[in-house]
Protein backbone atom coordinates (compact mmCIF):
# COMPACT_ATOMS: atom_id res chain seq x y z
CA UNK A 1 0.00 0.00 0.00
CA UNK A 2 1.29 3.73 -0.72
CA UNK A 3 0.70 4.71 2.82
CA UNK A 4 3.57 2.30 3.59
CA UNK A 5 5.63 4.31 1.55
CA UNK A 6 6.46 6.68 3.78
CA UNK A 7 6.84 7.04 7.51
CA UNK A 8 3.67 7.75 9.97
CA UNK A 9 2.55 11.58 9.90
CA UNK A 10 4.41 13.04 12.66
CA UNK A 11 3.23 15.90 14.84
CA UNK A 12 4.64 19.48 15.46
CA UNK A 13 5.62 20.15 19.12
CA UNK A 14 5.99 22.97 21.38
CA UNK A 15 7.69 22.65 24.32
CA UNK A 16 5.82 19.30 24.41
CA UNK A 17 2.67 20.72 23.52
CA UNK A 18 0.87 19.43 20.18
CA UNK A 19 0.56 21.90 17.84
CA UNK A 20 -2.10 20.19 15.19
CA UNK A 21 -0.07 20.24 12.29
CA UNK A 22 2.05 17.64 10.60
CA UNK A 23 6.19 18.42 10.38
CA UNK A 24 6.47 19.59 6.98
CA UNK A 25 9.77 19.07 5.07
CA UNK A 26 10.11 22.33 3.41
CA UNK A 27 13.34 22.52 1.92
CA UNK A 28 11.98 24.84 -1.34
CA UNK A 29 15.27 26.01 -3.03
CA UNK A 30 14.78 29.36 -0.66
CA UNK A 31 18.35 29.65 -1.00
CA UNK A 32 18.25 30.65 -4.61
CA UNK A 33 16.87 34.16 -4.47
CA UNK A 34 18.85 36.78 -5.95
CA UNK A 35 21.49 38.27 -4.47
CA UNK A 36 21.13 41.38 -2.45
CA UNK A 37 22.08 44.60 -3.65
CA UNK A 38 24.04 46.09 -1.06
CA UNK A 39 23.14 49.68 -1.75
CA UNK A 40 19.54 49.00 -0.73
CA UNK A 41 20.22 47.62 2.77
CA UNK A 42 20.56 51.43 4.84
CA UNK A 43 20.25 50.88 8.37
CA UNK A 44 21.16 53.80 10.66
CA UNK A 45 21.95 53.58 14.61
CA UNK A 46 20.36 55.50 17.35
CA UNK A 47 19.97 55.65 21.11
CA UNK A 48 16.84 55.53 23.21
CA UNK A 49 16.02 55.33 27.01
CA UNK A 50 13.74 52.28 27.74
CA UNK A 51 11.14 55.38 29.05
CA UNK A 52 11.29 56.72 25.87
CA UNK A 53 10.97 53.49 24.26
CA UNK A 54 7.96 52.86 25.87
CA UNK A 55 6.58 56.06 25.41
CA UNK A 56 6.99 55.11 21.68
CA UNK A 57 4.90 51.96 21.75
CA UNK A 58 1.87 53.48 23.74
CA UNK A 59 1.82 56.45 21.13
CA UNK A 60 1.98 54.29 18.42
CA UNK A 61 5.34 55.04 17.22
CA UNK A 62 6.79 51.51 17.65
CA UNK A 63 4.74 48.77 17.42
CA UNK A 64 5.27 45.47 19.00
CA UNK A 65 2.39 43.37 16.78
CA UNK A 66 -0.07 43.66 20.11
CA UNK A 67 -2.17 39.99 19.11
CA UNK A 68 1.27 38.41 19.01
CA UNK A 69 1.25 35.04 21.25
CA UNK A 70 4.81 36.20 22.52
CA UNK A 71 4.06 35.29 26.28
CA UNK A 72 3.53 32.07 25.10
CA UNK A 73 7.53 31.80 23.59
CA UNK A 74 8.89 33.66 26.79
CA UNK A 75 9.11 31.72 29.85
CA UNK A 76 8.64 33.51 33.46
CA UNK A 77 12.22 32.69 34.21
CA UNK A 78 13.65 34.21 31.19
CA UNK A 79 11.33 37.73 31.55
CA UNK A 80 12.72 38.00 35.47
CA UNK A 81 16.10 37.73 34.38
CA UNK A 82 15.79 40.04 31.72
CA UNK A 83 14.24 42.92 34.34
CA UNK A 84 17.44 41.93 36.56
CA UNK A 85 20.25 42.54 34.08
CA UNK A 86 18.56 45.83 33.47
CA UNK A 87 18.47 46.50 37.32
CA UNK A 88 22.04 45.54 37.43
CA UNK A 89 22.60 47.79 34.43
CA UNK A 90 23.93 45.21 31.92
CA UNK A 91 23.98 46.29 28.79
CA UNK A 92 21.47 44.79 26.13
CA UNK A 93 22.48 43.38 22.82
CA UNK A 94 21.19 45.62 20.52
CA UNK A 95 17.56 45.76 18.91
CA UNK A 96 16.57 46.05 15.28
CA UNK A 97 13.53 48.70 14.08
CA UNK A 98 12.01 48.93 10.82
CA UNK A 99 10.89 52.23 10.18
CA UNK A 100 8.07 53.27 7.55
CA UNK A 101 7.33 55.65 5.20
CA UNK A 102 5.10 57.63 7.73
CA UNK A 103 8.16 57.66 10.79
CA UNK A 104 6.94 54.70 12.79
CA UNK A 105 8.63 52.15 13.38
CA UNK A 106 8.15 48.54 14.15
CA UNK A 107 10.07 46.40 16.00
CA UNK A 108 12.40 43.25 13.69
CA UNK A 109 14.88 41.98 16.39
CA UNK A 110 14.16 42.82 20.20
CA UNK A 111 10.26 41.94 20.41
CA UNK A 112 10.23 39.74 23.18
CA UNK A 113 12.72 41.81 25.26
CA UNK A 114 10.69 44.83 24.91
CA UNK A 115 7.52 43.25 25.44
CA UNK A 116 8.74 41.77 28.69
CA UNK A 117 9.30 44.99 29.53
CA UNK A 118 6.36 47.04 28.45
CA UNK A 119 4.46 44.00 30.35
CA UNK A 120 6.74 44.34 33.87
CA UNK A 121 6.27 48.25 33.82
CA UNK A 122 2.99 49.14 31.88
CA UNK A 123 1.07 46.24 31.15
CA UNK A 124 -2.01 45.45 31.90
CA UNK A 125 -3.20 43.88 35.54
CA UNK A 126 -2.97 40.29 33.21
CA UNK A 127 -0.11 40.79 31.78
CA UNK A 128 2.20 42.41 34.54
CA UNK A 129 3.61 39.86 36.42
CA UNK A 130 6.44 39.92 39.48
CA UNK A 131 10.04 38.85 39.94
CA UNK A 132 10.80 35.69 40.34
CA UNK A 133 13.49 32.90 40.48
CA UNK A 134 16.39 35.71 40.43
CA UNK A 135 19.95 34.94 40.85
CA UNK A 136 21.65 38.08 42.21
CA UNK A 137 18.84 40.87 43.58
CA UNK A 138 16.86 40.42 46.40
CA UNK A 139 13.54 41.59 44.72
CA UNK A 140 11.64 37.92 44.70
CA UNK A 141 8.21 38.60 44.07
CA UNK A 142 7.96 42.33 43.33
CA UNK A 143 6.67 43.63 40.21
CA UNK A 144 7.58 47.03 39.22
CA UNK A 145 5.13 49.41 41.44
CA UNK A 146 7.15 47.65 44.82
CA UNK A 147 10.58 48.53 43.42
CA UNK A 148 12.29 51.42 45.50
CA UNK A 149 12.34 54.61 43.36
CA UNK A 150 16.20 54.18 42.69
CA UNK A 151 15.54 51.33 41.34
CA UNK A 152 11.80 52.34 38.65
CA UNK A 153 14.45 55.30 37.64
CA UNK A 154 17.30 52.96 36.85
CA UNK A 155 15.23 50.81 34.57
CA UNK A 156 13.64 54.01 33.14
CA UNK A 157 17.02 55.45 32.01
CA UNK A 158 18.58 52.29 31.22
CA UNK A 159 19.65 53.08 27.47
CA UNK A 160 19.12 50.88 24.28
CA UNK A 161 20.96 50.87 20.92
CA UNK A 162 18.79 50.43 18.24
CA UNK A 163 19.41 49.71 14.65
CA UNK A 164 16.74 51.47 12.47
CA UNK A 165 16.30 49.45 9.06
CA UNK A 166 15.48 52.31 6.17
CA UNK A 167 11.91 52.04 5.09
CA UNK A 168 13.73 52.30 1.15
CA UNK A 169 15.21 48.87 2.45
CA UNK A 170 12.80 46.10 0.39
CA UNK A 171 10.73 44.43 2.56
CA UNK A 172 12.18 41.22 1.16
CA UNK A 173 15.61 41.85 2.77
CA UNK A 174 14.41 43.42 5.82
CA UNK A 175 12.33 39.67 6.65
CA UNK A 176 15.65 38.25 5.61
CA UNK A 177 17.50 40.79 8.18
CA UNK A 178 15.17 39.29 10.55
CA UNK A 179 15.97 35.26 10.28
CA UNK A 180 19.38 36.39 10.61
CA UNK A 181 18.91 37.83 13.62
CA UNK A 182 16.30 35.98 14.93
CA UNK A 183 18.73 33.47 17.23
CA UNK A 184 18.45 34.41 20.70
CA UNK A 185 15.79 32.86 23.22
CA UNK A 186 13.20 30.84 21.70
CA UNK A 187 13.74 31.79 17.85
CA UNK A 188 10.11 32.53 16.41
CA UNK A 189 8.92 30.91 13.06
CA UNK A 190 8.52 32.13 9.79
CA UNK A 191 4.76 32.97 10.18
CA UNK A 192 5.77 34.72 13.35
CA UNK A 193 7.97 36.88 11.79
CA UNK A 194 5.41 37.51 8.90
CA UNK A 195 3.13 38.70 11.87
CA UNK A 196 5.56 41.14 13.48
CA UNK A 197 6.64 42.54 10.01
CA UNK A 198 2.47 42.94 8.74
CA UNK A 199 0.20 45.72 9.67
CA UNK A 200 -2.79 45.70 11.71
CA UNK A 201 -4.97 45.37 7.96
CA UNK A 202 -3.07 41.65 7.40
CA UNK A 203 -3.64 40.72 10.74
CA UNK A 204 -7.15 41.68 11.58
CA UNK A 205 -7.83 39.93 8.60
CA UNK A 206 -6.07 36.24 9.03
CA UNK A 207 -6.97 36.61 12.92
CA UNK A 208 -10.66 36.80 12.14
CA UNK A 209 -10.48 33.80 9.46
CA UNK A 210 -9.03 32.00 12.03
CA UNK A 211 -11.06 31.84 14.24
CA UNK A 212 -14.28 31.75 12.28
CA UNK A 213 -16.69 28.54 13.06
CA UNK A 214 -16.24 27.03 9.47
CA UNK A 215 -12.53 26.96 10.49
CA UNK A 216 -12.98 25.39 13.93
CA UNK A 217 -14.85 23.06 12.89
CA UNK A 218 -12.97 21.56 9.43
CA UNK A 219 -9.89 21.62 11.22
CA UNK A 220 -11.53 19.65 14.13
CA UNK A 221 -10.53 22.42 16.35
CA UNK A 222 -7.21 21.26 16.45
CA UNK A 223 -5.60 24.75 15.07
CA UNK A 224 -7.70 26.88 17.70
CA UNK A 225 -5.36 29.86 19.04
CA UNK A 226 -2.41 27.74 17.68
CA UNK A 227 0.54 28.15 20.22
CA UNK A 228 2.83 29.18 16.79
CA UNK A 229 0.53 30.75 14.64
CA UNK A 230 0.11 28.00 12.36
CA UNK A 231 -3.62 28.76 12.01
CA UNK A 232 -2.87 32.10 10.48
CA UNK A 233 -0.29 30.36 8.57
CA UNK A 234 -3.42 28.28 7.01
CA UNK A 235 -5.42 31.13 6.21
CA UNK A 236 -2.50 32.69 4.59
CA UNK A 237 -1.52 29.80 2.44
CA UNK A 238 -5.25 29.77 1.24
CA UNK A 239 -5.25 33.31 0.33
CA UNK A 240 -2.16 32.85 -1.19
CA UNK A 241 -3.08 30.22 -3.76
CA UNK A 242 -6.68 31.75 -4.28
CA UNK A 243 -5.06 35.32 -5.38
CA UNK A 244 -2.41 33.71 -7.00
CA UNK A 245 -1.68 30.09 -9.52
CA UNK A 246 0.65 27.77 -9.28
CA UNK A 247 2.51 29.97 -12.49
CA UNK A 248 2.68 33.06 -9.95
CA UNK A 249 4.17 30.87 -7.71
CA UNK A 250 6.66 29.24 -9.75
CA UNK A 251 7.95 33.20 -10.51
CA UNK A 252 8.62 33.63 -6.99
CA UNK A 253 12.14 32.62 -4.96
CA UNK A 254 10.50 30.27 -2.33
CA UNK A 255 7.59 29.56 -0.40
CA UNK A 256 8.60 32.55 2.10
CA UNK A 257 8.82 34.87 -0.45
CA UNK A 258 5.16 34.02 -1.85
CA UNK A 259 3.76 33.89 1.41
CA UNK A 260 5.79 37.10 2.50
CA UNK A 261 4.34 38.54 -0.72
CA UNK A 262 0.92 37.82 -0.06
CA UNK A 263 0.73 39.13 3.68
CA UNK A 264 2.27 42.56 1.81
CA UNK A 265 -0.64 42.60 -0.72
CA UNK A 266 -3.58 42.13 1.76
CA UNK A 267 -1.70 44.85 4.06
CA UNK A 268 -2.00 47.15 1.05
CA UNK A 269 -6.01 48.42 -0.44
CA UNK A 270 -4.59 49.31 -3.67
CA UNK A 271 -3.67 45.58 -4.06
CA UNK A 272 -6.58 44.01 -2.43
CA UNK A 273 -9.70 46.31 -1.40
CA UNK A 274 -12.35 45.91 0.95
CA UNK A 275 -14.41 44.19 -1.40
CA UNK A 276 -12.41 41.83 -2.37
CA UNK A 277 -11.08 41.64 0.99
CA UNK A 278 -14.68 40.03 2.30
CA UNK A 279 -14.96 38.15 -0.70
CA UNK A 280 -11.94 36.19 0.26
CA UNK A 281 -13.17 35.36 3.30
CA UNK A 282 -16.75 34.45 1.93
CA UNK A 283 -14.95 31.83 -0.21
CA UNK A 284 -12.50 30.66 2.65
CA UNK A 285 -15.56 29.95 4.51
CA UNK A 286 -17.23 27.90 0.94
CA UNK A 287 -13.79 26.15 1.29
CA UNK A 288 -14.14 25.32 4.91
CA UNK A 289 -17.81 24.12 4.71
CA UNK A 290 -17.31 21.87 1.63
CA UNK A 291 -13.82 20.36 3.08
CA UNK A 292 -16.08 19.45 6.00
CA UNK A 293 -18.90 17.68 3.92
CA UNK A 294 -16.42 15.76 2.08
CA UNK A 295 -14.07 14.75 4.67
CA UNK A 296 -16.04 15.47 7.97
CA UNK A 297 -12.88 14.99 10.44
CA UNK A 298 -10.25 13.96 8.10
CA UNK A 299 -10.13 17.25 5.94
CA UNK A 300 -6.83 18.23 5.38
CA UNK A 301 -5.42 15.22 6.76
CA UNK A 302 -3.31 12.28 5.25
CA UNK A 303 -6.41 9.40 5.39
CA UNK A 304 -6.69 6.75 3.18
CA UNK A 305 -10.59 6.65 3.23
CA UNK A 306 -10.68 3.62 6.39
CA UNK A 307 -13.79 4.71 8.61
CA UNK A 308 -11.92 3.88 12.34
CA UNK A 309 -8.51 5.41 10.51
CA UNK A 310 -6.40 7.15 13.18
CA UNK A 311 -6.55 10.79 12.78
CA UNK A 312 -3.52 12.19 11.52
CA UNK A 313 -2.40 16.13 12.14
CA UNK A 314 -3.63 18.94 9.54
CA UNK A 315 -1.20 19.20 6.84
CA UNK A 316 -0.27 22.32 5.41
CA UNK A 317 -0.20 21.27 1.39
CA UNK A 318 -3.18 19.44 1.69
CA UNK A 319 -5.09 22.53 3.55
CA UNK A 320 -3.67 25.11 0.87
CA UNK A 321 -4.69 22.40 -2.14
CA UNK A 322 -7.58 20.87 -0.59
CA UNK A 323 -9.24 24.46 0.40
CA UNK A 324 -8.51 26.43 -2.69
CA UNK A 325 -10.08 23.38 -4.74
CA UNK A 326 -13.11 23.71 -3.11
CA UNK A 327 -13.72 27.09 -2.88
CA UNK A 328 -15.27 27.71 -5.50
CA UNK A 329 -17.90 24.32 -5.50
CA UNK A 330 -21.24 24.83 -4.40
CA UNK A 331 -22.20 23.30 -1.38
CA UNK A 332 -25.37 21.95 -2.67
CA UNK A 333 -23.38 20.27 -5.44
CA UNK A 334 -20.01 19.28 -3.40
CA UNK A 335 -22.47 17.30 -1.19
CA UNK A 336 -24.12 15.65 -4.07
CA UNK A 337 -20.85 15.05 -5.69
CA UNK A 338 -19.26 14.18 -1.83
CA UNK A 339 -18.74 9.81 -2.07
CA UNK A 340 -17.12 10.67 -5.92
CA UNK A 341 -14.54 13.40 -4.43
CA UNK A 342 -13.94 11.38 -1.47
CA UNK A 343 -13.22 8.52 -3.65
CA UNK A 344 -11.06 11.05 -5.84
CA UNK A 345 -9.22 11.91 -2.60
CA UNK A 346 -8.30 8.41 -1.72
CA UNK A 347 -6.87 7.42 -5.07
CA UNK A 348 -4.45 10.75 -4.50
CA UNK A 349 -3.54 9.35 -1.31
CA UNK A 350 -2.58 6.45 -3.49
CA UNK A 351 -0.09 8.19 -5.85
CA UNK A 352 2.79 7.77 -5.33
CA UNK A 353 4.02 10.99 -6.84
CA UNK A 354 1.01 13.07 -5.05
CA UNK A 355 1.66 11.91 -1.44
CA UNK A 356 5.67 13.15 -2.22
CA UNK A 357 3.85 16.15 -3.34
CA UNK A 358 2.60 16.92 0.17
CA UNK A 359 5.41 14.98 2.46
CA UNK A 360 9.02 16.15 1.17
CA UNK A 361 10.57 19.22 -0.05
CA UNK A 362 6.99 20.51 -0.25
CA UNK A 363 7.62 24.43 -1.55
CA UNK A 364 9.21 22.62 -4.69
CA UNK A 365 7.78 24.25 -7.14
CA UNK A 366 6.83 21.29 -9.65
CA UNK A 367 5.12 19.55 -6.17
CA UNK A 368 3.24 22.36 -5.64
CA UNK A 369 1.77 22.60 -8.97
CA UNK A 370 1.26 18.89 -8.75
CA UNK A 371 -1.05 18.74 -5.60
CA UNK A 372 -2.92 22.15 -6.67
CA UNK A 373 -3.28 20.95 -10.25
CA UNK A 374 -4.46 17.19 -8.91
CA UNK A 375 -7.03 18.09 -6.12
CA UNK A 376 -8.49 20.72 -8.41
CA UNK A 377 -9.06 17.82 -10.75
CA UNK A 378 -10.48 15.37 -7.97
CA UNK A 379 -12.87 17.96 -6.65
CA UNK A 380 -14.61 18.24 -9.93
CA UNK A 381 -14.84 14.53 -10.45
CA UNK A 382 -18.55 13.60 -11.80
Amino acid sequence: MTEQLIAEPTEELYEGERTGLEIEEFADGADDHNPWDPNQIRVTTKTFSLRHILDLIEDGGLELAPDFQRNRVWKARQKSRLIESILLQIPLPAFYFAEDVDSTMRVVDGLQRLSTVLDFVRGSDRARFALSDLEYLNEEGKRFADLQPALQRRLYNTQIIAHVIDPTTPVAVTYNIFKRLNTGGTPLNAQEIRHCMSRQRSRDFLRRCAELPEFDKATGGTLRNNIRMGDREAVLRFCAFRLHDADSYRRSDSMDAFLLQTTQELDDPKKVDAEQLAELEKDFVRAMVNATTVFGPYAFRKWWGGSNEARNPVNRPLFESWSVALADLDPADVKARAAKIRKAAVALMNDPEFLEAITTSTGDKRKVAYRLSKTYEAARVS
